[in-house]
């Protein structure tokens, strides 16, 4: 591979890092947006933050990141199926954050359902999926910063 070549690849993989994690902290500030936190510890009344007390507002960003989010994800593994199954070993911090992703994905897609209209979920259920989701992004998040803190990769081999 030559430099040109190995640069555009450094250059991608530097571009898709920041911009998940840039979506992953507006899908968890949007997310406490869907609680009413901001406002009611006047978080919202600081000045420019005062969307963040607006529950549409952080409803839709909230959808939208995570849409987002499902384009990251199908972007890096249709990359990984198509070209570098071969060259490329999952680590365990990877196969554990994408469990983890996935159960953040089937939770928030059920959440979704719920919210559609005409949809009934039994109460049991609702509380269920919300403690669950919430749970899945504490366990994201403290995932990532133990591979942060300890440099955990998600693979092992060549770039992606």
């Amino acid at each position: 591979m030559d430099l040109k070549e190995n640069h555009i690849k450094s250059n991608k993989k530097t571009i898709m890092r920041y911009l998940y994690l840039i979506t992953i902290f507006f899908l968890v500030l949007t997310g406490f947006g869907q609680m009413p936190v901001f406002k009611r510890y006047y978080i919202a009344d600081i000045p420019g933050l005062g969307w963040l007390g607006q529950f549409f507002v952080t409803h839709y960003l909230h959808y939208l990141f995570a849409i987002l989010l499902l384009g990251i994800t199908a972007f890096i593994i249709t990359g990984y199926f198509l070209t570098n199954r071969k060259k490329i070993k999952i680590t365990l911090s990877g196969y554990i954050r994408g469990a983890v992703l996935l159960g953040l994905v089937i939770t928030g897609g059920l959440l979704v359902i719920r919210n559609l209209a005409g949809t009934n979920f039994p109460p049991g259920l609702i509380i269920f999926l919300d403690l669950s989701h919430l749970t899945l992004v504490m366990v994201l998040l403290m995932a990532g910063l133990y591979c942060t803190i300890f440099k955990k990769k998600w693979y092992s081999g060549v770039s992606l």
